[in-house]
């Protein structure tokens, strides 16, 4: 095509089928960076190819809250949600916490727990079971919590689409607070009042926030009218910081885009992660093993699936017990627990992953042009499928949504790529009968439907996001920060780009390509990850791993390397063990020189 980017490195097709290109095509901008900032050209790069401009560097290599907090009450309802919890709060009212079963659920969860109880006011926490009750608020739960005496039940992470249990809370005399941030209907449930930046009618720009950085507001609200109320002219404020480790942990673990005020809270989080004040949080790093400063990946991808852990498989109310306690043999006994059940999840997950993935390769036999991979089978566990369907996302990049039947009736969860929105179109879905329920994120989405809905509902899915996927995929090519070499590859060159993080959605993390590079050695090692080593022209060693690659064409390539060279790409790690420092290449993606 006229005016196409030229492939970096002439790779036009990789070992996982991508052409490389470089994310930015002018380095005047990185130039420009680099001498009115004085960072590192190639920090330059990283920033230019993120949109950011001179001016707004030292900012974004500092980011506080103080530049990125707005005024609580821009939410919609938040006054209404902010008075009404005050005025539970000074009459002594019964408080019920209705929270979500994932790590944004329980973060949400905690902090509101945390809060309340430093005014007396312990709440009644109630985390629904995932596989006997569902996601989301339900009439039988807020009939329970409503005679144990809740007179305000605040929900979090859940509720914007819960209209039969609104309606029974309204029939009980018991208010609803709603946290949320997934998608609305126009026609919103009668609960005292909804505060989600997702709402038709919210104007305040908020919707990339995951619901804990809505309840944060939400307790930033309320604390500020309890100031305003005089409330504090006798006693100490709480230190509302102390909580945004779980803020981090939250907004990582629920995939939101770390940008403007999501990274600015993730950024100081993961500062007060690293002093452990949270006994439950310091407690799962040890049993975790981590070792080194927590960020992103520390987060995402060790702490946030012990969590989730509980939800899938488990007792779903052990990820907030644990974000909750005060006591430091609890804690490490629940985080044991979730350890342990981590460990379950991974056994079970990987029947579930060969024969979903093995009906996906099937699908894109029969259509290699399939543009949303629909996978059902019975015996799929309901806590499992959205692991699934994320690791088919990222194999064959195009949306999966997997489906777990029981008898009559399933349970789907869905994964898509950037550009794609996957939430939109299974609530159209369920708006036209298609499926039973359904909704979420534009990258994540949930459904419930029967047996027989589902052909239909496949049908619709790729007739609806067809065009979406394709012009996706013609965007989706593999971008690249730069090039540069084993010996190159320092901590100081690392730790100065990891000052341009958090990264992670809307933020990527930086690719960097190591041209003609020889792999000195590689094995498997875990649950199919290939381990090994790169060699540049003057010898100098960059150890690298490449995660569940073994069987992949990627895996066969590292595995069966001979003399000649390859480029390799990835992201840069440092990797800490028994409290030494080494630099570490994660490997995204590979090519053999000349392979087009």
């Amino acid at each position: 095509m006229a005016g196409a980017p030229s492939a970096f490195l002439g790779v036009t097709r990789s070992l996982r089928g991508r052409k490389w290109l470089a994310r930015l095509d002018d380095n005047s901008r990185a130039v420009e960076i680099a001498q009115k900032t004085g960072v590192e050209e190639l920090v330059g790069r990283v920033l230019a190819g993120r949109g950011i401009a001179p001016e707004q560097v030292r900012d974004h290599l500092a980011p506080t809250l103080r530049n990125y907090l707005p005024d609580p009450m821009v939410l919609a309802d938040m006054e209404r949600a902010a008075e009404r919890i005050v005025a539970a709060i000074l009459a002594g009212e019964r408080i019920a916490v209705f929270g979500d079963y994932d790590v944004d659920g329980a973060t949400s969860s905690a902090i509101l727990a945390r809060f309340l109880t430093g005014f007396g006011r312990t709440p009644r926490l109630y985390i629904p079971d995932r596989i006997g009750e569902g996601y989301g608020p339900n009439p039988e739960a807020f009939a329970q919590l409503a005679g144990e005496g809740a007179s305000l039940i605040i929900t979090v992470d859940c509720g914007t689409q819960s209209y039969a249990a609104m309606a029974e809370a309204v029939r009980l005399g018991v208010d609803v607070i709603v946290l949320d941030h997934h998608l609305a209907e126009e026609a919103l449930p009668p609960a005292h009042a909804i505060v989600n930046p997702n709402r038709h009618d919210d104007m305040s720009g908020l919707g990339q926030l995951a619901a804990v950085g809505v309840t944060y507001l939400t307790v930033i609200a309320v604390n500020r009218l309890l100031r305003a109320g005089g409330h504090y002219d006798d006693r100490s404020e709480p230190d509302l910081l102390q909580w945004l480790d779980l803020v981090a942990l939250g907004t990582i673990c629920d995939v939101v885009p770390l940008t403007g005020l999501n990274r600015a809270m993730v950024a100081q989080g993961l500062k007060v992660m690293a002093r452990r004040e949270n006994i439950g949080l310091g407690a799962l790093m040890d049993t975790a093993r981590a070792e080194g400063p927590p960020d992103t990946y520390l987060a995402g991808f060790m702490l946030g699936p012990r969590i989730n852990a509980a939800g899938r498989i488990g007792d779903a109310s052990l990820g907030v017990r644990l974000l909750t306690s005060s006591d430091t043999d609890e804690a490490e006994t629940i985080a044991h627990r979730l350890d342990a059940l981590n460990a379950e999840r991974k056994a079970m997950e990987e029947r579930v992953m060969a024969e979903a993935m093995e009906r996906a390769e099937a699908e894109l036999e029969a259509d290699p042009d399939c543009p949303v991979l629909v996978l059902a089978d019975s015996g799929w566990h309901a806590g499992l499928i959205g692991i699934a369907a994320g690791r088919i996302k990222e194999r064959f990049e195009r949306p999966c949504i997997v489906i777990g039947l029981d008898g009559a009736s399933g349970k789907g969860s869905g994964r898509s790529v950037p550009g794609v929105d996957l939430g939109s179109a299974i609530r159209a879905a369920a708006d036209l009968g298609l499926i039973e329920k359904g909704g979420g994120h534009p990258v994540a989405a949930g459904l419930s439907l029967n047996e027989g809905q589902v052909e239909g509902f496949r049908a619709f899915m790729r007739e609806r996001l067809g065009e979406d996927v394709a012009a996706a995929r013609a965007l989706g090519a593999f971008q690249l920060d730069g090039a540069m070499t084993a010996g190159g590859a320092s901590l100081e060159l690392v730790r100065a780009l990891q000052a341009a993080g958090p990264f992670g959605n809307g933020n990527p993390q930086p690719r960097f390509a190591f041209p003609a590079h020889q792999v000195s050695y590689a094995d498997i090692v875990g649950n199919g990850h290939v381990r090994c080593s790169l060699r540049d022209g003057s010898g100098a060693a960059l150890a690298a791993i490449a995660f569940r690659a073994a069987n992949t064409p990627l895996g066969e390539a590292l595995l069966g390397a001979d003399v000649r060279p390859m480029h390799v790409a990835g992201s840069l790690k440092i990797d800490t063990w028994q409290g030494r420092e080494k630099v570490k290449l994660f490997i995204d993606d590979a090519a053999l020189p000349g392979m087009g």
